[in-house]
């Protein structure tokens, strides 16, 4: 019988371990998206959420993850682009790779935003990468 309390003992301290790790991981992704608002308010730059489409304008935000996929058989290197109030999809046609385009890398970017299959898209912007 003790066995038994025992055994059903073990999946609820798996679960509590598993709650406390995602817990954990969602409170540090919280911290840097806050962190990441708080930059682009101090920058003065425009946050992405609030950017106009159509537009010309000036964002800064981490990237989170940059692929390889081509559009109409011309390659295009894109990566998501995240301030901490919203992301966006950069586009760079004609590109596979970029030097110092990766994720979690830090830049700040121009031009004008679309949209496209309902995801607001920025195509070949200006770029200047940061520290």
């Amino acid at each position: 019988m003790k066995e038994r309390a025992e055994e059903r003992a073990w999946p609820d301290r798996r679960k509590s371990k598993l709650r406390r790790t995602i817990s954990r991981w969602a409170n540090s992704t919280d911290q840097h998206a806050r962190e990441l608002r708080q930059a682009v308010h101090e920058s003065g730059l425009v946050a992405i959420a609030e950017a106009p489409d159509r537009t010309r304008v000036h964002l800064s935000g981490t990237l989170r993850t940059v692929t390889l996929r081509p559009r109409g058989g011309v390659p295009a290197l894109e990566a998501e682009l995240f301030d901490g109030s919203g992301a966006i999809t950069l586009v760079w046609l004609g590109r596979r790779q970029i030097n110092g385009i990766g994720p979690g890398r830090q830049l700040e970017v121009q031009g004008r935003i679309g949209v496209q299959d309902g995801v607001r898209v920025m195509y070949n912007p200006r770029y200047e990468l940061r520290a």
